[in-house]
């Protein structure tokens, strides 16, 4: 394995982590809100009155995001190896993954570790072990 130093940007992302942290604890604090993102989305395609306005504008605020920062600055260029068949069946499982869970990586690795919460402890555990067994096996059992 060899590192990118070129790209190895410390700062910009204990920025962006802190920026997450604040925002998810802001959310939780403010609006009495978990900052998931697949709870948000699933609210929205189940919606409550009164419940929607929020869940919209955060989602909006996630898509315009990265629009912003490119004004500001160069954003670098995106280079994905894998083809839309197995980007496409990689979103499946990581959406059926989150009905499972009850949760995704944003509920349960950012809020729910940050609340010390044993569900999301495990949760946590079993994403990140099946991403790091999914990783070998593809890169060094198949070869892709």
């Amino acid at each position: 394995m060899n590192i990118d130093w070129n790209a190895f940007t410390p700062y910009a992302s204990l920025a962006g982590g802190a920026l997450i942290g604040l925002a998810a604890a802001l959310l939780v604090l403010l609006n009495g809100r978990i900052a998931g993102i697949s709870g948000v989305l699933g609210g929205l395609l189940q919606p409550v009155k009164g419940d929607i306005s929020w869940r919209a504008a955060f989602l909006l605020g996630l898509a315009a995001a990265p629009a912003v920062y490119a004004l500001f600055t160069s954003v670098p260029s995106l280079h994905i190896d894998a083809g839309w068949g197995g980007l496409v069946v990689a979103g499946l499982l990581v959406g059926v993954g989150t009905r499972y869970a009850s949760g995704c990586t944003s509920g349960h690795g950012v809020c729910g570790l940050s609340r010390l919460s044993p569900r999301s402890v495990v949760a946590t555990a079993v994403f990140m072990g099946a991403g790091f067994v999914t990783v070998f096996v593809m890169r060094h059992v198949l070869h892709f």
